[in-house]
């Protein structure tokens, strides 16, 4: 190739050359002219180059866009409810065209999917309802211009709710309604509507019609004075639609009906009252008030002069002398009644008097529970008003009380009456000419009060006494008895033990003794027996108590086998003597008590003999008097079943000094079972002092010095061992009088009295203890501290001389706190003083160890004991910290806890803690206690994984996975399950649910179809997630899949000389898959050979053609869908090829033939399918009426219509629609009535004319406008007027007499029909009527 402008040429292909014999030039430059050569290849070499002709300029190739409609989209796209709307649309242009999908007259629905290619485009719904009804706009643009095409899409859907649901002529009975058509008819004809109603209370609706053609309906049989809400759907051939519903309750009432008789009474000089009756009926409303008016006589005006609620009113200020009429009109929520006249006028005279009362008896009596009525006869002008009052206050009235008063009399009633009811009465009448009264006393008889103040007034072992007082209130009569019952509180029966007691007291016998008895009276009169009162629980006993506990019980002798106790009497013998006592021991590790003693002991000691050596026992003792036993002692002290050892033997003096006596001796013989583990040595200073312990330490060894004796006193001495059972022996003999001589002086201890009390310092200070000593020889000086021997170390320095030692701690602190004991001691013997001193210091360590308890995961609980060094204040708190082991830090957990445990919460799972905490008194902050490390985690673990996991189902899409429990759940709850997938192929695995599920079965979704899966379970409680469970096998996601089912029979549709048309229905079953096509075979009924029409056709019609004119075929079916071909379907019936001939034939239904309903206004269309071959003519007639001009009709092969636009009445009648063809023709009438205000009345005439007075005449209209006329409206016009002035709006007969006229004057009359849909076209009087005597009409030539 080579630019047009330029010489050299250029090889664009390869090398190696194209195969092809079409190429394609790239890379040029845009708007520049080239020349291009081909030159041919082979293996010789290149050959001679042929040009093109002319040169090709680099541009862009334009086209306008195009858009190309398909056959069936150019006509209605029909579609069903819930299905889907593809719409497939070829489309041209170049560059390739922007292309927009739009709605006319709405939004294109959120639904709808586009998809845009190069060459075409496809708008797509899925699950496409009523409302995607309509026509859908394309629009394709590019540079070289735009195309625009629609499609028109009707959705077979039931239709919409009906619109303008209004309520009209409300009756007491009855309701009427109307509407107008749904805006969306879902793509067929509305056949009819349903009417529902239902009542305020309830909530469901009920059916009142279900067929109903028109666009208004009248409901009768409703409840009077109910709310009702009333409702509408429309039904098409694809059924009923969505409803409109009434948006407030509809009351069914109207206005009431007149009062009844009205009386004329109570006449003053000035006033009176007026009284009538109900209405027969209220209308089904409430009477909400009555209107009274008056005209005075010679008057023509009525005047409102009182509103009244009750069935009366006094009417004041009226003229005496004067006479008036009266009427009363009842008024509800519907409005006012017709008035009811008084029949005779009143004259206002004064006739009052004083009220007078005919009362027979002023005394009353009722039983209770019936009805008391107390008439009260009265007479007085004006009626008096009465007022009751019961023990001087106003009577209330009640449900149960009530005060019927009337012109004449006044009746109290009292319903059920009580006691409440008795007492005086007072009935006070008045009027403006006096008052009266008269009281009225009234007895209510009924059961007396129960009894009151029931006392127990003695209880012994098997009888008590009890007493009561007599009712409060009698009942209205006499007591005549009491009635006495009993019942052991173990039972809920009650026995009678007297019915006719006439005291109020009684002694109750033959009562068992212990036994716990409940006592209720109740007091009886000749009208029934009172309510019970019961006593309290009373226990059948004598009247002192059981004996109290021994005292002093103790073992006073103990052996391996025998045991003697003794004890003191009791302190109280609970009135009664103690006739004996019983006695029980255990082990001291069991909690079961023996007795010993099988009938009462009397003495006060008792011997065991029932011991196991070597056991150790408690025992305790009761005492029993008549009243029976009473509590036991405390135990004994253990006491081991052992002998006692021998005493020592041998107990000789060794040494003696004026202060000194130094003992030996040897051990007992027999160590009663026990090693010796001691010796307790006793002095006795004679001649007549006690024995006195000399150690008070254990003494291990057989000697001992005893010293602090007096010199020249004589003592005796003896010893006494223990061995390791506690047990102590009998005392050894006696050393005999010892006298103590010697020149030795014991060592004393002489301090200031401050060191007789508690020593405090402050810690910082000096600590410092004198004393001055003496003793003969020296005594040797010993400092102790808490019982150990303390020297001269660090800040404690002690010094002593022969008459002063001194300890001195510098600097003290708080471990120096404690007792400072100051020993001295020579051969004279051993002297000791304590000091006790206090260093006021901050407080030590709190007592450990710090022990953590009740661990969880996010908390635990701390506890620790208080310091041992308090530093001499008290522990105000304690300061609680926290420290996780990873950190340095610690964390302040509570600065003031005042306990000695507390809660620590906010851990954070898995991590380890320390914890220390302090104490503070007033002196600071102490030294610390800290805890081990501890770890925080839950006390339990995660559950153990699923097993079993299977896949139990699977499609292309899902699969549902079952699972069994994990053996454990870990010690919590398993509160859900998380599933995981992963495809055969894949590495990771991904979660199926997005939150745990509860169920052992789960179904995993938006699965890949042919992909093989396994799947796994995790198990979670609240310490977190199991191990995964072992992965179920892999799964293949697909459908199950089979051959389809073959289609039913088809059958012959259509024929012609060479083609047969036929169609089937869809298989029943597809097998799993969808159905992708059919096949068709064709034969002719003589051969055996079947040829196939079509290998697959997506449509269930099919035209065979090409066939042989005149002969017979037969025909069958195949489905097919991705698994293979079907079995055929059973065989047409057999058809000759030739054309057919049908007579015309209209494809209507039943509903079509009824009576068309239409609105004023509106537009209605007559749409009539047919059939027919060859296709008829149609033809459309109305009497009187050119079709063509007044609608406009539209007719394709099988359908015609009529559409009529702004329907009047004169558009109401027979519509007929006529077919012809060469086989014959049909016609059909259609009824079409138009809802609309009536036309004008026929046969106006005027008759019966007189000076001032005329009757007017006329007929119904000829066209009541598709509704009954209701009323009439009649006017009249003077000739010298042009205006009309209504005489009536509501005359509902068909003629009107007109009155006070102008004799002589020429009147015009009209008269206007009205029905529901409105006011009529009037009709007039052509000429003008002339008042005057004669009964012919004169007419005035000139009007």
């Amino acid at each position: 190739m080579k630019e047009a402008a330029e010489d050299e040429w250029i090889t664009c292909s390869p090398s190696t050359g194209v195969e092809d014999t079409n190429y394609t030039a790239k890379r040029l430059r845009e708007n520049v002219a080239y020349n291009f050569r081909i030159r041919a290849m082979n293996a010789a070499g290149v050959g001679e180059h042929v040009d093109l002709p002319g040169s090709v300029v680099a541009a862009e190739k334009l086209e306008a866009p195009e858009i190309e409609l398909d056959a069936t989209l150019r006509k209605t796209v029909s579609v069903r409810a819930c299905s889907t709307l593809r719409l497939f649309v070829t489309i041209r242009g170049r560059p390739e065209p922007e292309v927009k999908w739009s709605k006319e007259g709405g939004t294109l629905s959120e639904r709808a999917q586009i998809e845009v290619s190069s060459s075409y485009t496809v708008l797509l719904i899925e699950n496409v309802n009523r409302n995607d009804t309509g026509k859908y706009v394309l629009t394709a643009e590019n540079y070289s211009g735009s195309k625009s095409a629609f499609i028109t899409v009707r959705v077979l859907d039931s239709p919409t709710a009906p619109t303008n649901l209004e309520v009209k002529d409300v009756k007491r009975d009855s309701v009427s309604i109307s509407w107008e058509p749904p805006l969306i008819d879902g793509g067929a004809k509305i056949l009819h509507y349903i009417i529902e109603k239902r009542e305020e209370a309830r909530k469901a609706f009920t059916s009142i019609c279900s067929n109903c053609v028109r666009n208004s309906y009248k409901i009768d049989n409703l409840q009077e004075g109910c709310f009702y809400y009333f409702r509408v759907l429309a039904v098409n051939e694809f059924g009923a639609g969505l409803p409109v519903e009434t948006s407030d309750p509809v009351k069914v009432s109207e206005a009431p009906l007149p009062p009844g008789k009205i009386t004329f009474s109570d006449v003053t000089c000035n006033s009176g009252r007026l009284s009538w009756e109900k209405p027969d009926h209220d209308g089904g409303s409430k009477i909400t008030c009555y209107i009274i008016e008056m005209q005075a006589k010679g008057d023509d005006t009525w005047a409102i002069c009182s509103q009244s609620k009750a069935l009366e009113a006094t009417i004041n200020g009226l003229s005496k002398g004067k006479e008036y009429f009266f009427r009363v009109s009842a008024v509800n929520e519907k409005g006012k009644s017709e008035p009811k006249y008084l029949l005779a006028p009143v004259t206002v005279n004064d006739t009052s008097a004083e009220p007078i009362i005919n009362l027979l008896s002023d005394t009353f009596s009722v039983k209770a529970g019936y009805d008391l009525k107390i008439d009260v006869p009265f007479k007085g002008v004006p009626t008096p008003t009465v007022a009751w009052k019961k023990e001087g206050n106003l009577l209330k009235e009640t449900s149960r009380v009530n005060v019927h008063t009337t012109d004449t009399s006044s009746q109290l009633v009292i319903k059920d009456a009580t006691r409440i009811d008795t007492g005086a009465y007072e009935v006070t009448l008045a009027n403006s000419v006096g008052t009266t009264s008269a009281e009225i006393l009234v007895n209510v008889f009924e059961r007396p009060g129960p009894p009151c103040d029931l006392s127990v007034d003695e209880v012994s072992a098997d009888f008590t006494s009890l007493s009561w007082q007599p009712p409060q209130y009698t009942g209205g009569c006499q007591i005549s008895n009491y009635v006495v019952e009993k019942r052991d509180t173990g039972s809920t029966i009650w026995q009678t033990v007297s019915a006719t007691v006439a005291r109020t007291s009684i002694k109750i016998s033959r009562l068992t003794q212990g036994g716990e008895y409940q006592f209720r009276i109740a007091a009886e009169n000749r009208y029934g027996k009172s309510h019970f009162v019961e006593s309290e629980p009373v226990v059948a006993q004598y009247p002192f108590k059981p004996p109290g506990p021994p005292t002093n019980l103790r073992v006073v002798n103990a052996s391996k086998s025998v045991m003697v106790v003794a004890w003191s009497k009791p302190d109280s013998d609970g009135g009664s003597p103690v006739i004996g006592y019983h006695i029980e021991c255990k082990d001291q590790s069991s909690i079961l008590w023996t007795k010993l003693n099988k009938s009462p002991v009397t003495d006060n000691q008792f011997k065991v003999t029932t011991v196991e050596e070597g056991l150790i026992y408690e025992f305790r003792v009761c005492a029993e008097n008549m009243a029976g036993v009473g509590p036991c002692s405390k135990a004994s002290e253990p006491v081991a079943a052992r002998d006692r050892c021998d005493p020592p033997r041998n107990l000789t003096v060794t040494n003696l000094t004026n202060t000194s006596v130094s003992l030996s001796w040897d051990k007992p013989e027999y160590d009663g079972g026990a090693k010796i583990t001691g010796y307790i040595v006793e002095r006795k200073e004679l001649p007549d002092s006690c024995w006195l312990k000399c150690n008070f330490t254990n003494l291990l060894d057989t000697f001992l010095e005893v010293t602090g004796l007096t010199e020249g006193e004589q003592y005796d001495f003896r010893v006494i061992a223990k061995n390791a059972a506690e047990l102590f022996s009998p005392a050894s003999e006696t050393t005999g009088p010892v006298t103590v001589q010697h020149d030795v002086e014991p060592p004393k201890i002489i301090m200031e009295d401050k060191f007789r009390h508690m020593v405090v310092v402050r810690a910082g200070d000096h600590l410092r203890i004198d004393a001055d000593i003496s003793g003969r020889p020296n005594p040797t000086v010993f400092w102790l501290k808490n019982g150990r021997n303390i020297g001269t170390k660090g800040r404690v320095e002690i010094t002593a001389t022969k008459t002063h030692t001194t300890l001195l701690i510098r600097e003290s602190v708080r471990k120096d706190s404690g007792q400072y004991t100051l020993t001295l001691q020579n051969t004279g013997g051993t002297t000791s003083k304590a000091v006790t001193c206090k260093v006021l210091d901050r407080p030590g360590p709190p007592a450990g160890p710090l022990e953590v308890s009740g661990l969880s995961a996010e908390k635990c609980t701390l506890s620790w004991g208080p310091p041992h060094e308090t530093g001499g204040a008290e522990i105000m708190y304690y300061i609680v910290e926290k420290c996780e082991t990873s950190r340095v830090a610690w964390i302040l957990v509570y600065g003031d806890m005042m306990a000695t445990t507390c809660k620590i919460t906010k851990l954070l799972k898995g991590n380890e803690y320390l914890f220390r905490v302090r104490a503070v008194n007033k002196y600071g902050e102490g030294e610390t206690l800290e805890s081990e490390p501890i770890k925080a985690m839950d006390p339990f673990t995660v559950p153990s994984a699923p097993t079993d996991v299977e896949v139990t189902s699977a499609t292309s899409d899902t699969m549902t996975i079952c699972w069994k429990r994990p053996a454990t759940d870990g010690g919590s709850r398993i509160s859900g399950y998380i599933i995981e997938k992963r495809e055969k192929q894949g590495v990771r695995w991904v979660r199926v649910n997005k939150k745990p599920v509860y169920d052992q079965r789960v179904k995993a979704s938006c699965l890949h179809e042919g992909c093989e899966y396994e799947f796994r379970v995790f198990a979670e409680n609240a310490a977190g997630l199991s191990e995964p469970s072992v992965p179920c096998p892999l799964t293949l996601a697909e459908d199950p899949k089979f051959l389809p089912s073959a289609p039913a029979k088809p059958t012959i549709t259509d024929s012609s000389k060479s083609s047969i048309t036929l169609s089937w229905n869809k298989p029943l079953f597809d097998g799993g898959a969808a159905v992708t096509g059919y096949k068709v075979e064709l034969k002719k009924s003589t051969e055996e050979e079947w040829t196939v029409g079509v290998h697959n056709t997506d449509k269930t019609e099919f035209t065979a053609t090409g066939l042989t004119s005149g002969t017979e075929y037969v025909f069958i079916v195949r489905s097919i869908n991705k698994i293979g071909i079907s079995e055929p379907s059973p065989e047409t019936d057999p058809q000759v090829a030739v054309e057919r001939e049908e007579e015309p034939r209209f494809d209507i239904t039943t509903e079509m033939r009824k009576t068309l309903l239409v609105k004023d206004g509106s537009s209605f269309t007559l749409t009539v399918p047919f059939t027919g071959k060859p296709v008829p003519s149609v033809t459309w007639d109305k009497a009187d009426v050119d079709l063509r001009v007044r609608g406009m009709i539209n007719t394709s092969n099988s359908v015609t219509s009529i559409t009529v636009e702004g329907a009047t009445r004169d558009d109401s009648g027979k519509y007929v629609v006529k077919l012809q063809n060469i086989a014959g023709s049909a016609s059909l009438t259609l009824n079409v009535k138009v809802l609309d205000s009536p036309g004008p009345p026929t046969h106006l005439a005027v008759k019966d004319v007189t000076k001032n007075s005329a009757t007017i005449t006329w007929d119904i209209p000829e066209n009541e406008g598709g509704a009954p006329v209701k009323n009439y409206l009649v006017e009249i016009r003077d000739l010298s007027r042009k205006g009309w002035t209504k005489l009536t709006i509501k005359c509902r007969r068909l003629s009107y007499k007109v009155s006070d006229l102008e004799e002589g004057g020429i009147y015009f009359f009209r008269v206007t029909a009205e029905n529901e849909y409105g006011i009529g076209v009037p009709a007039e009087t052509k000429e003008g009527t002339k008042m005057t005597d004669t009964r012919d009409w004169e007419t005035n030539p000139g009007a």
